[in-house]
């Protein structure tokens, strides 16, 4: 026997269609109606059995379907999508030609021509860069196809559940639109970013400042707050140095954060950092305010020029601090630089071997002075003398607050949070924003 479906039929506003066994069996009363069964083109055999009617009544039970209904307030959402996705378009289009996607084929085709040349891995940086590139590149062009794409989909189901009048179309339909638009501005953000060293690698350097045992703590926080950064958004990072606190937090870190445009980012985050709360090492509960700076550099390689000379840096070397093996605490493997003319101190521990660390260290003192240069628009480092503000009140960039309200705020664009939790998990893309918006166009908070 098999499974046959008898037409829908309609009732009123409603809709149903029923799965009966075939050959179809009509009873009314205990006897066979061979009209009906035949009028629906089903043969029929004679049986009036009260236990096999009741078969036939409880398939017919089971089996019944009610198509969906239609939803008038679902199909006004519809039409309410497809207006808000043709409104979307003209930026979508306005953020590929933004975008530049034509240049990056371009580069692409030349980089992808480099590759397949002979004797491209003869220089082992420079055809890592150069891979590097092209997945940038790639990573580029894809997500703008990815983000038409998606709003091709989004027009589709919007159509759909208008024909098909299937209200469960409408949340995928809110997600789907919801998560283009934050892709979209996510995209829009990196097109602000137009530095010489926007794409490199960022060091993030953390001193506790004044506060004792309450500033160290401040400044694990801010460390915790990048780090998660940097895993919301797949970054990789890793630790260049670390010194613990006396009781609790540490007196300072450096932190190496690789990802696309990381500097670009993170830059924004250079400054003086304020922390108000009810400090967890008083016994008395009263409320104290902590302050950390916060030092944002681009990692900078070999091929940028900067002139550093042996004369002028003073090395010492030290044993590492913090958890480690047999190997890395009882040998003088970290090394600290001094450059004499700024005061600049760079310094590293992370690795087994001095020399590996000393290597660390120059990159890092050759970004800091090459940051010192282009802020100064100094042409010789040796007339550098850099501007360095105190790590108390009145130079901070930004208020955390968590006693007696919960409050965020940046003194320099005015953009504020109540997410306190939030932001401390690393959700600082709205700082950013902001800072990446005032700094392309001028419009920075003035006080009051």
């Amino acid at each position: 026997m098999g499974w046959r479906a008898l037409p829908a039929l309609k009732i009123g506003r409603r809709f149903s269609s029923v799965l009966i066994i075939e050959p179809i069996l009509v009873a009314l009363d205990g006897k066979v109606n061979r009209e009906i069964a035949d009028s629906n083109g089903f043969s029929s055999s004679p049986f009036t059995t009260g236990e096999d009617f009741y078969i036939i009544q409880k398939l017919r039970m089971n089996y019944q379907r009610p198509a969906p209904r239609k939803d008038e307030n679902a199909m006004l959402q519809f039409d309410e999508y497809r207006v808000k996705l043709n409104n979307l378009k003209p930026e979508l289009d306005g953020l590929g030609r933004a975008l530049d996607l034509e240049a990056a084929e371009r580069e692409l085709d030349e980089l992808h021509a480099q590759s397949a040349a002979d004797g491209f891995w003869d220089n082992v940086d420079k055809a890592r860069k150069i891979q590097q590139r092209i997945s940038s590149l790639e990573a580029k062009v894809s997500s703008q196809a990815k983000r038409e794409g998606a709003w091709d989909d989004l027009m589709v189901l919007c159509e759909m559940g208008n024909e098909e009048e299937d209200e469960s179309l409408v949340p995928e339909v809110e997600s789907g639109f919801q998560a283009l638009v934050r892709e979209m501005e996510t995209a829009r953000l990196s097109t602000l970013l137009s530095g010489e060293y926007d794409n490199s690698t960022a060091i993030v350097s953390l001193q506790a400042g004044a506060g004792g045992t309450e500033a160290q703590d401040w400044a694990q926080m801010l460390y915790r707050m990048y780090t998660r950064w940097a895993e919301r958004h797949g970054f990789s990072c890793s630790v260049l140095d670390y010194q613990d606190g006396d009781e609790a937090g540490i007196k300072s870190a450096a932190i190496r954060i690789e990802g696309e445009n990381a500097y670009g980012y993170l830059k924004s985050e250079h400054g003086v950092h304020r922390l108000v709360r009810i400090s967890p090492f008083d016994a008395n509960a009263r409320r104290q305010t902590s302050f950390a700076a916060v030092e944002v550099m681009p990692e900078l390689d070999d091929s940028v020029e900067v002139e550093i000379r042996d004369e002028d840096i003073t090395r010492q070397v030290y044993r590492s601090s913090g958890a480690g093996g047999q190997h890395i605490n009882k040998t003088s493997s970290a090394v600290r630089l001094i450059h004499n003319p700024t005061g600049i101190v760079v310094s590293c521990q992370t690795e087994r071997s001095q020399f590996q660390n000393e290597e660390t260290c120059m990159r890092m003192l050759r970004s800091k002075l090459m940051q010192i240069k282009e802020q100064e628009h100094l042409d010789k480092i040796s007339d550098i003398k850099g501007v360095q503000l105190k790590i108390e009140w009145g130079s901070q960039i930004r208020s955390y607050v968590f006693m007696p309200y919960q409050l965020v705020k940046d003194n320099r664009t005015a953009f504020e949070t109540s997410n306190i939790n939030g932001v401390m998990d690393g959700d600082l893309d709205g700082f950013i924003n902001a800072y990446l918006t005032a700094s392309a166009t001028g419009s920075w908070a003035t006080k009051s």
